[in-house]
């Protein structure tokens, strides 16, 4: 009898330790559950996150996504197409945290400020970049842009008499001035609702997650949000300096605020090497 208790001892003592020797060999995931997030077309919903966002991904080009101007750790989203589909957003902060998010189509009642548990002292929540730029000398050099007589066609789209071209790639220090002209040559108004850049991959797997970054502009010459009818109207976007990697280009996106009349310009790398070095200050 005390033989048949030792074997059994050891039999159980077997199996335990095989047990969990198999749990260890394996690995332990831990699972990120997302939150739920309402969001609009008309409306722009801001997430205001405790350190500085480093990446995001978004699921579907349905949805626009920007890091709010001169700021490191706001996030603001809004719906690109009316009743999207369920799409999801991704975001890693510089603490190595990452953020999962379900979006919803909801115009009536979105979720439109947000802030994320903070870790950081409660006086703070909002960070500015350090971009150490003087935006005296970023509008003087916007209006040297503005007025250089050297005029390139870099690339242009029109339809619906309505005429999108950039014209100019200027550089200056760690800026870059992008000259665009918007032509409406039909009687009815042009109202803007979106005029932006993408750098956006030349060849998109289907279903796989759109990796676009969108880069956002520190200033604006000539902002007008409406080109009258028969009228036009020439811009200058200051964004930082950057070039275009392979199998990318930058993508500049003009859309019409409540009608159909949407153009775009796909500019790649070898345009680039035609920017003019404006006159130092």
């Amino acid at each position: 009898m005390k033989n048949f208790k030792l074997w059994m001892i050891g039999c159980i003592l077997f199996i335990t330790i095989g047990a969990f020797a198999q749990q260890t060999s394996k690995n332990n995931l831990s699972k990120i559950e997302p939150d739920s997030l309402l969001i609009a077309y008309w409306k722009t919903t801001n997430i205001v996150f405790p350190f500085a966002i480093k990446s995001v991904d978004k699921g579907s080009q349905d949805i626009l996504v920007q890091k709010a101007k001169g700021l490191e750790n706001v996030l603001q989203v809004k719906a690109a197409q009316k009743g999207f589909f369920q799409t999801n957003l991704t975001v890693v902060t510089a603490d190595g945290k990452l953020y999962s998010f379900v979006l919803n189509y909801d115009e009536e009642s979105p979720q439109l400020n947000l802030s994320l548990n903070k870790s950081r002292p409660k006086e703070q929540e909002i960070y500015f970049s350090d971009e150490g730029l003087n935006d005296q000398d970023v509008q003087q050099y916007s209006k040297l842009a503005f007025y250089d007589k050297k005029k390139v066609r870099f690339e242009k789209d029109s339809k619906y008499n309505i005429a999108f071209e950039l014209n100019g790639i200027f550089i200056r220090d760690d800026l870059m001035y992008y000259r665009i002209k918007v032509i409406n040559t039909s009687k009815i108004s042009y109202d803007i609702d979106q005029l932006r850049f993408f750098i956006r991959d030349t060849k998109k797997i289907k279903r796989t997650a759109s990796q676009e970054i969108e880069i956002t502009p520190l200033y604006v010459l000539n902002n007008e949000p409406k080109i009258e009818g028969e009228a036009e109207n020439t811009f200058v976007f200051a964004l930082p300096k950057f070039t275009i990697p392979e199998k990318k280009y930058l993508a500049i996106q003009l859309m019409e605020k409540n009608g159909g009349r949407h153009l775009e310009l796909h500019v790649k790398n070898t345009k680039l090497i035609r920017v003019k070095v404006l006159p130092k200050l």
